[in-house]
């Protein structure tokens, strides 16, 4: 469990600060071309990663589920959101905006079963999770009295 949560903190990690330099790369070649680099380079060391780690059973794909293979697809969606959010408000409040989102969409799919989960009790504890987490956020966002939202020139300098 330790190594799982400690997976799942460099992972919150790493797409923070994966999509502060797609912001800034955005700013210099535009929104698909950010996209394009970001997902291209992905797929370059993930193909040669997988080959140094696994060899050709990286490509074992028999077993898999035929829409399972849209999930490549999605992440031209994740790029240009968060890559865009991020650069519109800035990498706390867009971050803080998806990692709820994340939270109650994972919540949603979990409590529903869907995507091939197994279906988990929707219970008065999760309730009141959702609650502390959506209030931090929201407090934290607030206390600087919209001070991480900005404005249109702040954005153009």
């Amino acid at each position: 469990m330790v190594i799982g949560m400690v997976l799942a903190v460099t992972g919150g990690m790493l797409v923070c600060v994966q999509n502060t330099f797609n912001a800034n790369v955005k700013k210099r070649v535009g929104a698909w071309a950010t996209t394009t680099l970001v997902l291209g380079l992905g797929f370059l060391a993930s193909l040669l990663l997988g080959l140094f780690s696994e060899g050709m059973n990286l490509f074992r794909v028999d077993e898999m589920e035929a829409w399972y293979w849209f999930s490549g697809i999605l992440g031209i969606g994740v790029v240009m959101s968060v890559t865009q959010g991020v650069e519109r408000l800035g990498p706390s409040y867009a971050i803080s905006i998806v990692m709820v989102s994340q939270i109650l969409f994972a919540l949603l799919w979990d409590t529903l079963g869907w995507f091939g989960l197994e279906a988990v009790p929707f219970t008065g504890k999760t309730v009141l999770g959702i609650v502390l987490i959506v209030g931090g956020v929201l407090v934290f966002q607030l206390s600087g009295n919209g001070q991480n939202v900005r404005t249109p020139a702040e954005r153009a300098s």
